[in-house]
């Protein structure tokens, strides 16, 4: 007959086997919650842009489109080819001023501006991080990164060498526009 110390071994036993199974089993839904966090944050982030680019702008667009003479086919066109304000990066061309970009794009031009003035080298997206004080985490580089390469696809900015970003020919400092 079992002792009764053994007895309460195997219990104990097995009720730490199960412990131990439930806690394995609670990362694996802790890891399973935390991907899907970032993904949920993501698909939001992605809903809040999509709103912000299919905002209207103000009806400037629609009154130029009821325009029927041939002078006004020339306001519509400039008007659809215009960039609505702060909601997407337009391409680059001369006389166009800084301010059309966000807050967030004008930043990163500036910095760019500065190097370019006390002509240092092109900076690299962990540089700007670090230079607008942010933490130097691949999340945030890869967002800047994101908009520099933006930037660069619009002809802002100019990426000669890879990673190393710099104004593009042409671009001036920001009180000037280009």
């Amino acid at each position: 007959m079992p002792s009764v110390v053994g007895l309460l071994e195997q219990h104990e036993l097995a009720a730490r086997r199960r412990v131990d199974g439930l806690r394995e089993e609670a990362d694996l839904i802790q890891a399973e919650l935390a991907v899907a966090e970032l993904e949920w944050q993501e698909w939001a982030i992605a809903r809040r842009r999509v709103d912000a680019v299919l905002a209207p702008d103000d009806g400037a667009t629609a009154v130029a489109e009821a325009t029927p003479d041939p002078r006004g086919a020339q306001v519509q066109s400039t008007l659809r080819d215009a960039a609505k304000p702060k909601s997407q990066v337009p391409v680059w061309r001369q006389g166009l001023a800084w301010s059309v970009l966000s807050v967030d794009y004008q930043r990163i031009l500036t910095a760019l501006a500065d190097r370019a003035r006390l002509r240092q080298e092109p900076l690299t997206c962990q540089e700007m991080a670090a230079v607008f004080g942010m933490d130097v985490v691949p999340a945030r580089v890869e967002t800047l990164r994101s908009k520099a390469k933006r930037l660069v696809a619009r002809g802002w900015l100019a990426e000669r060498q890879p990673g190393r970003f710099t104004l593009a020919g042409g671009v001036s400092g920001p009180g000037d526009g280009s």
